[in-house]
C-alpha cells in the first residue's frame, strides 16, 4: 500500500488524491473568481457611486455589467421607494416599510445606504433641492418683502404634501434644515428695510413661529396645502411691525 492510499475493512481502495485534488481545483477557481471581495456584487454608497466590494465573475465576463446595470436599477427603485415612504410618514418611515414598497430585501437597501439616516439625509436633500427649484420665483422678486412673503407662502404649501421635510424643519435636531431657515432668516433681514417687518424680529422668532405651527399641523394629520398656506399668512402677520 502507498504512502497516499486508504486501506478499507475489505481490501484497499483506490486512491482518493485525484478527487481531492480536483475538489481543491474547484474551491480555488472560486476564490478566484470571487476576487476576494465577497460574496455579493455592486453596491451603492450613500454617495450613489458604485462600491468597490463587486465581485467580478472573472476577466472578460458578460454578468460584470449585468450586475451593475441590477444594482442601479435596484439603488433606483429603493430611493424612489424611501421618498413616497418618508413623504408619506415621515421619520417614522421604516427600513422595512422601503424595502417592501421597492420590492426587494432589506439587505439589498443596506446596500445602498448603510443606515436609515443616510437614507434620511439623501431624501432630504432631494427634498431640499425641489423646494429650491418650487422657491426660486420668489428670490426673483425686485422688493425684498414681496420676496420674503412669497418664499414663506410656497414653502407652507411644499410642506403641506411633505411630511418627512416639514419635520425636519420642525426638529432643531436635524442638521439638514438649517440651510432652509438660513435662507429665510436671510430673506427676512433684507424685508426689515421695507418697514413691513419688526426691527426686532429674530431667527429664533422666526424658527419659534414658523416651525411650531409646522409642528402642529402635523400633528393634526392635515395636508390641505390650502390650510396650510393660510397658516403661513399668519406668520407673516405675526412678524409684521
Amino acid at each position: 500500500m502507498g504512502p497516499l492510499s486508504v486501506q478499507s475493512v475489505n481490501g484497499p481502495r483506490q486512491r482518493e488524491v485525484p478527487r481531492r485534488a480536483r475538489n481543491s481545483d474547484r474551491l480555488g477557481n472560486r476564490l478566484r473568481i470571487g476576487g476576494g471581495e465577497g460574496r455579493f456584487g455592486a453596491g451603492y454608497g450613500h454617495n450613489g457611486r458604485v462600491s468597490s466590494a463587486e465581485t467580478s465573475p472573472g476577466p472578460g465576463a458578460s454578468a460584470t455589467p449585468l450586475r451593475r446595470a441590477d444594482a442601479r436599477r435596484n439603488h433606483e427603485r429603493v430611493f424612489a421607494a424611501a421618498l413616497d415612504v418618508f413623504q408619506e410618514s415621515g421619520l417614522q418611515g421604516t427600513v422595512p416599510q422601503i424595502a417592501e414598497r421597492a420590492e426587494v430585501g432589506k439587505a439589498t437597501v443596506y446596500r445602498s445606504y448603510p443606515t436609515k439616516e443616510d437614507l434620511v439625509a439623501a431624501a432630504v436633500n432631494h427634498r431640499l433641492t425641489e423646494l429650491e427649484r418650487a422657491t426660486a420665483v420668489a428670490l426673483q422678486e425686485a422688493d425684498p418683502y414681496r420676496a420674503f412673503a412669497d418664499y414663506v407662502l410656497r414653502l407652507f404649501e411644499a410642506l403641506a404634501g411633505d411630511r418627512l421635510l416639514s419635520e425636519v424643519l420642525a426638529d432643531a435636531g436635524v442638521r439638514n434644515g438649517s440651510g432652509l431657515l438660513i435662507q429665510l432668516s436671510e430673506l427676512m433681514e433684507a424685508a426689515k428695510a421695507t418697514g413691513k417687518v419688526r426691527a426686532d424680529a429674530s431667527v429664533l422668532d422666526l424658527r419659534i413661529v414658523l416651525c411650531g405651527l409646522a409642528v402642529q399641523l402635523i400633528r393634526i394629520a392635515d395636508r390641505d396645502p390650502a390650510l396650510w398656506r393660510r397658516y403661513g399668512e399668519l406668520t407673516l402677520q405675526a412678524l409684521r411691525p
